[in-house]
């Protein structure tokens, strides 16, 4: 199996449902050794959300959202459990959790407990609202944070009920962000020597993603609203309705634009100056649509998309997931794998968008069942069989 660029990082990670346990797979896909630390009943939360694949004990999301990772369950409120996570932490590099704020601290397994013992600790704290704050405490969920970030207020159509983007954009987000900060921590430390605290709020980088945004409001004091699948600045830059469809259709530049023109028949716009850029076009973008969706109402998506391709001009058709798994130029990319699982045998999911040429992402396997690792993992670290035993024995393991 090929080295991972990040096979020498040992991370532990507890948390549920996504922020947290994403950002444990980037890292894991990149080759670190993640161990998931669970509760023994039950484990994280999405193991029990369906879809469930026949005889598989995990919902069909966790079962690939948490590849490439060992399972642990132990129960961090036994004190046995705790000197066991402890052992574990001494030996890892990073910890992530996306717990409510202050809950390891309560336990005594946080930041301030942990980083004394371990300086070189790397512990990243994925919350809702942040550590500190007057949210501090207050609960973080995507939708909940889709809705105060900004985020819903421009999403969807005009005069319609407010709607959260389609996938849970500010979960990811963040675990994008926590990946990037802990390899960041990881190099600064090569440096210093030290660990650190990073403090990760979903409030934050639900905002961050608000560049078009923030640039309209902070300065002309316009508050902007959705605009369907229009762009905030420029035209044209959406989706317009075709005979049998709708194609989506960026000719927002300037060489793009004439070709647009051109192709549509519309040569009379390009000379006009109320279209002679795109900022002209986007004051002007629903007049623009209109006579857009004159022309590309005649003609099919598949026929516009051949002459508009042809002509260099960005467009693409709305597919459905099933037309995105059958596509074959993301097959041919290499972007769906099967991943083994010790019970499914093969689960068919979506890999890595990273093509690196000399560490390439590996996927080793499937989600974890429940506890499938705890005895491997705590002997690693040293403890003794008859303590496994006993925690085993008393239920502060699984």
């Amino acid at each position: 199996m090929p080295i991972g660029a990040l096979d020498d990082l040992r991370v532990l990670e507890l948390g549920n449902f996504m922020a947290g346990p994403y950002a444990g797979t980037l890292l894991a896909d990149m080759g670190a050794d993640v161990v998931k630390i669970e509760a023994p009943l039950g484990g994280d939360y999405s193991r029990s959300l369906g879809p469930f694949a026949e005889g598989s004990p995990d919902g069909a999301g966790f079962l690939r959202l948490d590849r490439n990772k060992r399972s642990v369950a132990l129960d961090l409120k036994s004190e046995g459990g705790k000197r066991a996570f402890r052992s574990l932490a001494a030996r890892s590099d990073v910890i992530i959790e996306n717990l409510r704020a202050g809950t390891l601290d309560a336990m005594g397994l946080g930041y301030e407990a942990l980083a004394p013992e371990h300086p070189r600790l790397i512990y990243c704290s994925v919350t809702g609202f942040g550590r500190t704050g007057p949210y501090r405490d207050r609960a973080g969920l995507d939708l909940i944070l889709q809705a105060e970030s900004g985020l819903m207020s421009v999403t969807g159509e005009a005069g319609r009920p407010p709607v959260k983007v389609g996938v849970p954009v500010v979960d990811l987000t963040s675990a994008l962000y926590a990946a990037f900060a802990i390899v960041t921590a990881v190099h600064a430390r090569e440096r210093t020597g030290r660990g650190q605290l990073i403090d990760l709020s979903l409030i934050e980088s639900g905002v961050s993603l608000a560049i078009w945004e923030s640039g309209v409001y902070l300065t002309t004091g316009e508050v902007p609203g959705p605009l369907g699948s229009a762009h905030r600045v420029t035209a044209p830059y959406q989706a317009f309705r075709t005979a049998d469809g709708y194609i989506a259709i960026g000719a927002t530049t300037p060489p793009t634009w004439t070709a647009f023109c051109d192709v549509t028949g519309l040569t009379r716009l390009r000379d006009d100056p109320r279209w002679v850029d795109g900022t002209r076009r986007r004051e002007r973008a629903t007049e623009l649509a209109s006579i857009i969706e004159d022309v590309t109402q005649q003609r099919t998506t598949a026929d516009w998309l051949v002459a508009l391709t042809a002509a260099g001009v960005p467009c693409g058709k709305i597919n459905d997931l099933a037309a995105v798994f059958a596509d074959q130029h993301l097959a041919e990319r290499g972007l769906f794998v099967d991943l083994p699982h010790p019970v499914l045998g093969t689960v068919r999911a979506i890999g890595s968008p990273l093509h690196l040429s000399e560490t390439p992402p590996v996927m080793r396997r499937a989600a974890p069942l429940l506890g499938e690792h705890t005895r491997e993992v705590l002997h690693e670290a040293g403890i003794a069989g008859a303590e496994i035993d006993a925690l085993f024995a008393t239920g502060g393991a699984r």
